[in-house]
């Protein structure tokens, strides 16, 4: 399998989202310190906490309209609505705007405007892929998909921890015209890849949305997999939250191999480090896994990954915090290939894409998580946070142990049906 036997609209996609991620990984990022510095903290975690759960119920609706009037509307509704929430972002951050506090407000209902689209296109965006690749080029396409928004993050993270500060309104202008690529991208080049069968839409939208996702949520174990998974998850996502508010607060100026770094640098330094090491290391860690079973890695994956960040939750010494960052992301190159495979044994072939709207609410929940220990962080000392992180991680991984049993007897029935 090669990438020019790709299917257009994932060559499209993966262009698109090493653009636009390169220059959101400058920005979003670095949200949280804004915000703090603005409305403070304990109002910036409530702020972000409706910014995702608003993403996290539109994703419902996402998941439900992409399969009533196709794929590529939602997407195509939702770049636009991203286009001008970041013009309108930028224009709140441009030289013209003399309060610091209407800026804030304005760039946070902005963000809620694109977790909005996010909940809109990701159901969509997702289910799109599955239609254009086959059993046998997924795991492939997966594997090439986040490799390329780890390199956009490694591109756009070291240069957020630099930039962010002084030259906001560049870095916001742009995004608007990535943004402006990306709605052209889909309107004109993505093809649409489901024609729904015509059914009468209810009154009731919400009552028909329920009715639709009724079978996915008494799926008890795919329930239980995608809550430990997003436990889990949260251990990472802190970094862009608890984790660099506590970094840019309480970490000294220090040396770091001869360069003088502070907090605000060393979140930058560290998501960089984090996406890089997925970019070189990824083949090396996947072949060296391969030679031992599945269950056995994930669950040593999901260990080295839930110290690294645990330690990185407490820790402010620049060279500890470099040397364990290399640990979790190992870990995470070893578990999270293998989390992915278990996840699309899960769903039955007719509810692909409910199912696939559910699951990519982990990504939300995980973030209204990180978003909640802002706000905890303000009234818990560090070693009460990183203890909280270290029960969440525990249960996670209790549940895994729960449901991995039976997912690997699904899969075995699966080979064999086969």
């Amino acid at each position: 399998m090669r990438f020019k036997d790709f299917h257009p609209n994932i060559k499209i996609r993966i262009f698109e989202s090493l653009l636009s991620g390169s220059i959101g990984a400058m920005i979003y990022p670095f949200m949280a310190i804004y915000l703090a510095e603005r409305v403070g903290e304990s109002l910036t975690g409530i702020l972000l906490i409706i910014n995702i759960a608003v993403g996290f119920l539109v994703g419902f609706y996402g998941g439900y309209y992409s399969d009533t009037i196709g794929r590529k509307k939602i997407m195509a509704i939702a770049e636009t609505l991203r286009f001008i929430s970041v013009i309108v972002m930028a224009f709140a951050n441009g030289p013209w705007i003399h309060s610091d506090l209407a800026a804030a407000y304005i760039t946070i209902a902005m963000m809620t405007v694109n977790s909005i689209c996010w909940g809109l296109a990701g159901p969509a965006a997702s289910a799109m892929l599955i239609d254009v690749s086959t059993p046998e080029n997924r795991k492939f396409m997966y594997g090439i998909t986040y490799w390329t928004n780890n390199l956009s993050i490694a591109l756009g993270g070291l240069a957020g921890g630099y930039l962010f500060k002084d030259y906001l309104f560049e870095l916001l202008v742009g995004l608007s015209f990535v943004s402006l690529i990306s709605a052209m991208l889909v309107i004109f080049f993505i093809q649409e890849t489901y024609v729904p069968v015509k059914k009468e839409i209810k009154k009731n939208v919400l009552a028909d949305i329920l009715s639709s996702y009724r079978l996915v949520f008494k799926d008890t174990t795919f329930i239980l997999f995608i809550v430990a998974y997003l436990l889990v998850l949260s251990l990472e996502f802190h970094l862009s939250n608890y984790v660099s508010v506590r970094l840019s607060q309480d970490m000294p100026a220090q040396k770091l191999f001869h360069f003088s770094v502070d907090g605000f640098n060393m979140l930058g330094i560290l998501r960089t480090e984090n996406t890089l090491l997925v970019v070189l290391l990824a083949v090396l860690v996947s072949k060296l896994a391969a030679r031992f079973k599945d269950k056995r890695v994930f669950f040593l994956g999901l260990g080295l990954y839930a110290v690294g960040y645990l330690t990185i939750s407490y820790s402010s010494h620049a060279i500890l915090l470099l040397t364990v960052m290399v640990i979790a992301t190992v870990g995470e190159l070893m578990f999270v290939p293998i989390e992915q495979s278990y996840l699309a044994d899960i769903p039955p072939e007719e509810l692909r894409s409910s199912y696939m709207a559910v699951s990519g609410m982990v990504y939300r929940g995980a973030m209204a998580i990180a978003a909640v220990s802002i706000t905890l962080g303000h009234f818990i000392p560090r070693m009460g946070m990183t203890l909280i992180f270290m029960v969440m991680a525990c249960i996670g991984i209790t549940l895994f142990l729960k449901v991995l049993p039976t997912l690997e007897e699904k899969r075995l029935k699966q080979k064999q049906t086969a």
